[in-house]
Formats: C-alpha cells, sequence, structure tokens
C-alpha cells in the first residue's frame, strides 16, 4: 500500500486550531460591537452635554452597554430685576438641547441642590434633570415679561391637580397663540407639580420701566389749599419755634447740642416732607407686605431707591394693621397694568365688606347725607301746636291774673303782682325743663331708630363719605374713590399713627359688624372723627368692588394653586 501524502494529513491540533479560532472569533465580536455602540453612545452623550454647557461625570460599561450620567440637580431663582438688568430681560446664550431642560431658557440664579445618576444605553434616553423653582417667582417672572394666563388651563389645575393632562397651557405668549408654560410628564418629579416653559425673544413685551406684578405704586395725595386760619396758627408755631431757637442760643445754654437736635429734626422733616410729595412703590407677596420704596423718578437704567420703614403695615398676628393695608392695596392694585393675585384678602374682611353694615339714619345724624334720600326710619314728631296751645293757656291765665288783680286794694294789688311774676318766673323755668327734657327723649329716640334703620353696603357708604370730605374740604373737587384711596395709602405708609387711627375705626366697624349691628357707644365714636370713617368708607368699597368682581375668575383660580403648590419642578 502506497504511503499517504503528508499535506493531506492534519493533526488534532491543526483541527482544533481550524474550528476553534473562528468560534473566538464569533464570540468576541458581540463584545466588540457592545464596545463599539457604548463607546459611540457615550461620545455623542459627551458632545450634548458639551454643546449644553452642563458638567457631568460619565461612566461607561462597555460589556454591558450601560453608560452612567451623574448630572447636578440645581434650585433656581430669577435674576434681580434690578441688579441683573441685562440678564433678567434676555435669553440664555446656551440653552440646552437635551430633554427636560427647557429652564435653560433662561438666565438664572442657581444652587446646586444634589446629584442624579441616570443609566442609559443611548444617547436619546438622556434627560436633564428638572430644577426646582418657587412657583409664585415663576409666574411673577413670566408675567413681568408679557406672558398672559390662561383662564381654562389654571381652572383645570385648579380642580384636578396632578392629573392635569400633559401639555395643559398655563401661560401663553402675549398673543395667545404660544404655549408659554404648561404640564410637563411627571418623570423624576417626585410627586410635586412638574412644568415646562417655552420662550422667545420677540415675545417680551415688557421692560424695566414697568412696574413688576405683585407691586402697587402709590400716588402722592394732592394737597388741599390750606385755610388761611390754619397757615397763620403754622406761622405763628414756626415763629415761636424760632424765637426760643434765638433765646437758647443767646443764654448759651446746651448750644451744641440744641443746635444737634435742631438739625436732625430739620434734616428729618425734610426728608418727611420729601416722602410725601413722591410716589411709593409697594411689594406685596402672600404675606402681606414686603418692601416699599420711596420712589425718585420711573423705574429706568438708573434707579434711586429708597426703603422706608414699614414695620407698622406688617402682617402681624395680634395687630390687623397689616391684613387692613394689604387688602386695601390689593385691591387698589389689582388692575390689568398691575397684577397683585399673591396675598388672598382674608374670609372676614372679605365678608364683611360685601355685607351692609351701616344704618343711612346714622349718616343722616352725622350729617353725611340728606334724610330725604333715605327710606323713612324715624317718627315725624312737631311740638309746635302744643307750645302755641301753652302759650295761648299761659297768656289766658295772665290776663284773668292781672284782671283780678286790679279789683283789689293799692296794698294787695302790689302784693298780688309780685306773686304772679313770681309764679311766671317758675312757670317759665318748668317750661323750659320740660321742653328740654322732651328734646332729650325725641333725640335719644331718634337715636334709637337710626340705630334701627336699614343698613347700606360699603360702596353707598363710601359716596356719602366721599361728598363729606368734598364739603368739607378735607379732598378735592375732581378726587374720585381709587385716587383718594390711593392717596391713603400712600400715607399708611409713611404716617404710623395715621394708620392706627384708620385700622381702629376699620376695626371698631367690623366688631360692630359681626356683633349684632351698631350702638350707641360706636356711633360716638364716629361722630368723634367723622373724617376717619369717611376714609375707613372708601377703604371697605374698594375692597368689595374688587373682590365682586374677581368672585369666580383667573384670579382666584391662580392664587389657590400657588397656595397649593409653593415648589415646582421646571424642566
Amino acid at each position: 500500500m502506497a504511503p499517504s501524502d503528508s499535506s493531506s494529513y492534519h493533526s488534532p491540533t491543526d483541527i482544533i486550531t481550524f474550528i476553534g479560532v473562528p468560534l473566538a472569533v464569533l464570540g468576541v465580536l458581540p463584545i466588540l460591537y457592545n464596545t463599539a455602540v457604548t463607546l459611540n453612545a457615550l461620545s455623542r452623550i459627551k458632545r450634548m452635554l458639551r454643546h449644553s454647557r452642563l458638567t457631568a461625570l460619565t461612566r461607561s460599561d462597555v460589556v454591558n452597554r450601560v453608560i452612567e450620567v451623574e448630572l447636578p440637580r440645581y434650585a433656581v431663582r430669577p435674576m434681580d430685576r434690578f441688579t441683573d438688568r441685562a440678564e433678567y430681560w434676555t435669553l440664555s446664550s446656551h440653552r440646552s438641547s437635551i430633554p427636560g431642560g427647557s429652564w435653560t431658557t433662561f438666565n438664572w440664579r442657581t444652587n446646586v441642590i444634589g446629584l442624579i445618576t441616570q443609566r442609559v444605553e443611548y444617547a436619546d434616553q438622556l434627560r436633564q434633570p428638572q430644577v426646582e423653582i418657587a412657583f409664585d417667582e415663576l409666574v411673577s417672572y413670566l408675567l413681568d415679561l408679557g406672558a398672559v394666563p390662561d383662564a381654562h388651563g389654571w381652572r383645570l389645575l385648579r380642580s384636578t391637580g396632578l392629573w392635569t393632562p400633559v401639555g395643559c397651557a398655563l401661560m401663553t405668549s402675549p398673543d395667545g397663540k404660544e404655549k408659554a408654560l404648561t404640564i410637563a410628564p411627571l418623570d423624576g418629579s417626585d410627586g410635586h407639580l412638574s412644568l415646562a416653559v417655552n420662550w422667545a425673544g420677540t415675545w417680551t413685551t415688557r421692560d424695566s420701566t414697568q412696574l413688576p406684578p405683585y407691586w402697587v405704586r402709590l400716588p402722592p395725595p394732592r394737597k388741599v389749599a390750606v385755610k388761611a386760619e390754619e397757615k397763620e396758627k403754622e406761622e405763628e408755631e414756626d415763629g415761636t419755634a424760632e424765637g426760643s431757637g434765638k433765646a437758647a442760643s443767646e443764654a448759651g445754654a446746651d448750644h451744641s447740642s440744641s443746635s444737634l437736635r435742631k438739625h436732625s429734626l430739620d434734616s428729618t422733616r425734610k426728608r418727611a416732607d420729601t416722602n410725601s410729595g413722591l410716589p411709593v412703590t409697594c411689594q406685596i407677596s402672600s404675606e402681606g407686605i414686603v418692601t416699599a420704596l420711596c420712589q425718585m423718578a420711573e423705574l429706568q437704567s438708573t434707579v434711586n431707591l429708597d426703603s422706608l420703614y414699614i414695620e407698622h403695615i406688617r402682617v402681624r398676628a395680634h395687630k390687623s394693621n397689616g391684613a387692613w393695608f394689604a387688602s386695601a392695596a390689593t385691591a387698589y392694585g389689582t388692575t390689568s397694568q398691575t397684577i397683585l393675585w399673591n396675598y388672598k384678602i382674608p374670609d372676614d374682611i372679605l365678608s364683611f365688606s360685601r355685607r351692609p353694615t351701616v344704618p343711612c339714619g346714622v349718616l343722616v345724624l352725622l350729617d353725611m347725607v340728606d334724610e330725604s334720600e333715605t327710606p323713612e326710619w324715624s317718627t315725624q314728631t312737631d311740638n309746635r301746636g302744643a307750645e302755641l296751645d301753652a302759650f295761648a293757656r299761659r297768656h289766658r291765665e295772665q290776663v284773668a291774673a292781672m284782671q283780678a288783680e286790679a279789683r283789689l286794694p293799692p296794698a294787695q294789688r302790689a302784693e298780688a303782682a309780685r306773686a304772679r311774676m313770681m309764679k311766671e318766673n317758675e312757670q317759665r323755668l318748668q317750661d323750659m325743663r320740660d321742653k328740654m327734657r322732651l328734646e332729650e327723649q325725641q333725640r335719644e329716640m331718634r337715636m334709637l331708630e337710626a340705630l334701627q334703620s336699614p343698613r347700606w353696603d360699603a360702596k353707598r357708604v363710601a359716596e356719602c363719605g366721599l361728598a363729606w370730605l368734598k364739603k368739607n374740604n378735607e379732598v378735592l373737587e375732581d378726587t374720585d374713590v381709587k385716587e383718594v384711596v390711593g392717596g391713603l395709602l400712600h400715607r399708611m405708609v409713611l404716617d404710623g399713627q395715621f394708620t392706627t387711627t384708620m385700622c381702629e375705626m376699620l376695626d371698631a366697624w367690623k366688631a360692630w359688624a359681626e356683633n349684632g349691628g351698631m350702638r350707641k357707644s360706636d356711633f360716638t365714636l364716629l361722630q368723634d372723627d367723622k373724617a376717619s370713617f369717611a376714609y375707613a368708607s372708601l377703604l371697605i368699597a374698594m375692597i368689595k368692588d374688587t373682590t365682586t368682581a374677581q368672585e369666580g375668575t383667573l384670579s382666584l383660580d391662580l392664587q389657590e394653586c400657588l397656595r397649593l403648590w409653593r415648589n415646582v419642578r421646571l424642566g
């Protein structure tokens, strides 16, 4: 048998090599593929992060095709309207293209509050963490830029809460055609309300010269011409003070300290006079007044603002001054230009302002309205007939007595005349006492009937109060309720004593309204200070008109939503 060809002979080792190497290569291919895909996805993720200017830590597992991305989570606030003017009104130059990063449309003040690690397989799965922001600050910022609240969206959010459909618009562009603030998916929101924002530079319709939301501008009251007597009295007081100052300087007693006190007093008076003639801008938050600024000019590129003392009008548990001021300022400032939906007027003040509480007869007694303009409420008494009868009877008695005296001897006649005159004098005194007693009884009866007369609401009372103020030269003839209320609030900011007087009158009014009606002591209080009562009626009327107009409208829905969700997630 011929020997076999050596080239056709393969050893077991060769066979194992021929078969094993291809199998090994096939086994490594998935790992190589996973490595290539993972590195490609990691490269895209890094490019996305670099393009969005995000700092993140990335780790990859090429075997399992898993990429870990560790991103910071922020709490953000809008830029300061005054100090960061350029950033506040312009959009961010590096918006994020990663889903969940819509908040990077604007410039924010940021603060890192944690880290979030995401495990993704593809670059498209990467999500930018939502930021945490105060809901009222977000809404205020968008309103300041010119966004318009969507009534349907806020009503739906108030009624359905977290079940509000994704994409529902809460704010729109100024023309109402585009969505500016919408409901976002709840992914990663940890049970918070999730929102997304969208804005274009051309949508910004407001600027720094306009008043921010939740701020109200209070104009200084127009001064009424000072009467000649008051002016002379003020000049006399100034002359007396000046003379006292000269006498003290001539005596040389405490000259330096007197000069310092006089200089301090003059500067304080001058500053108060300056502030009283300038507008005051107040920021009203959900907790009441936050700050008050004396505004030298319009809010332009250069501002000169002085902070004012406001402790006497802050909302406090033991005093009602802050609640009254914030309620009246909210009512005054709620217009199409200035939106003060942040502060919720207390329910007891709302219900009080809506109820008729002032008897119309009391307004007649206070000389604020003519009785002919009120419904019949008093018993008409006429004493002239009784007085005429009494006069005729006294005259007849006097004639009869004088005729009887004429028949008496001269000595007895003189004695009888003296007795008659004494009796007539006593009778006249008694008649005077009876008349005064009757008039007092009639006044008491009229007072009781006035307290029980039909009650008028705040609007009618304010009309009477404004007419009385004009009649008594307290305000100018061409002023209306809103202008007078603005001047009142302006004065309340600057004058703590005046604020105390006004709030005490409002508290007393509210107390008798809640305790069954006005009493005689309440009438005495009004009679002693009619001006404060007239001014208070204007404040209550302003609150009543505003709350009636807003009942069941967008403002209440927005206000309730801001109360329910203090902080939201924006992404």
